[in-house]
């Protein structure tokens, strides 16, 4: 079986096709035919080594990969009342060693799988678990009430624009930043007001919301640049770890999607949101495995809009 993988860290040409042996479902979980597997930044952790303290004790190869979309091809003992041979399927992977969405076929809980969209193709349903979880865990964690106001940096990435759409949904007001070139795909996704994008961010989001607003979702990482814009007592979500220090009574959330690991309840209630026009799954573009490391550079390049996606 074929993966896609490291030896030893490094640039985007160090990911090669690798042999892996065949894995086979046991009680409780179903193997997937990977057909897609969306890039994240994660993966790119994975490769150059940034991420290497996960790995500590694992030997090689290290098979990136948080997103898989495909069709089941196994069922396990006890898992048959969810799934059947031939059910086109989407799954968070949490990397570990070989386990990783850049594989052929992989074997998860069944608990972690959910049924993909209705209509989406492999490729599109592979844009969804990771960053979707993730969107939902960080609007869970500041639980707004309809009618409050959020805040989105990194609108126009991936959890950024999944932020938008299910802050939306739950009837809440949405500002969010852009650069001139992605303020229309903002718009589109559903944000009410646009500010542009930079390190004065907190100051512009003021400008609109002079009290501040009840919560901001972090995609872009601007940590500490972005809290003035938060009202005293609102709260905080970052992607990447921030905790600040608790100024002004701001409650400050560390979104770690593991903690949603084996959620297929709330993968399925994604699912049901696309279906239902609610959220939109983003295609940037397909790679064949032999051209993974393009797909890399591609991420790393900056400006991509939508995910990019191994085709496996």
């Amino acid at each position: 079986m074929r993966g896609i993988g490291v030896f030893e860290f490094g640039g985007p040409e160090v990911l090669k096709i690798v042999d892996l042996p065949e894995v086979h479902a046991g009680a409780g979980e179903v193997r997937i035919r990977v057909h897609g597997a969306a890039v994240n930044p994660t993966d790119t952790g994975i490769r150059d080594g940034s991420r290497a303290a996960m790995l500590a004790n694992i030997p090689p190869p290290y098979i990136p990969g948080m997103d898989a979309a495909g069709v089941i091809d196994e069922v396990g003992a006890g898992a048959a009342d969810r799934f059947k041979v031939g059910d086109a399927v989407m799954a968070m992977v949490i990397p570990s060693g070989a386990h990783g969405a850049y594989r052929e076929s992989i074997v998860l809980a069944a608990d972690a799988v959910a049924a993909a969209p209705k209509g989406a193709s492999h490729f599109e349903a592979a844009t969804l678990p990771m960053n979707g979880l993730t969107a939902r865990l960080s609007l869970d964690q500041l639980a707004l009430q309809p009618g409050q106001t959020l805040a989105v940096t990194g609108a126009a990435g991936c959890y950024g624009g999944y932020v938008v759409q299910l802050a939306k949904a739950a009837g809440l007001r949405v500002i969010a930043d852009a650069s001139s070139a992605d303020e229309q795909l903002v718009r589109d996704l559903g944000a009410d007001i646009v500010v542009p994008r930079g390190d004065n961010i907190a100051a512009t989001i003021r400008g609109v919301a002079p009290d501040g607003v009840d919560g901001l979702a972090d995609g872009a990482v601007q940590n500490e640049l972005a809290v003035g814009a938060v009202r005293d007592g609102g709260g905080f979500a970052s992607v990447r770890g921030f905790k600040g220090t608790g100024e002004r009574g701001i409650a400050f959330h560390v979104t770690m999607v593991r903690d949603y690991d084996h959620r297929a309840d709330l993968l399925d209630q994604l699912r049901e949101q696309v279906e239902a026009g609610l959220v939109t799954l983003r295609v940037a573009a397909s790679y064949p495995p032999e051209q993974a490391a393009a797909a890399h550079a591609r991420l790393e390049a900056g400006g991509t809009r939508g995910r990019c996606v191994i085709a496996l």
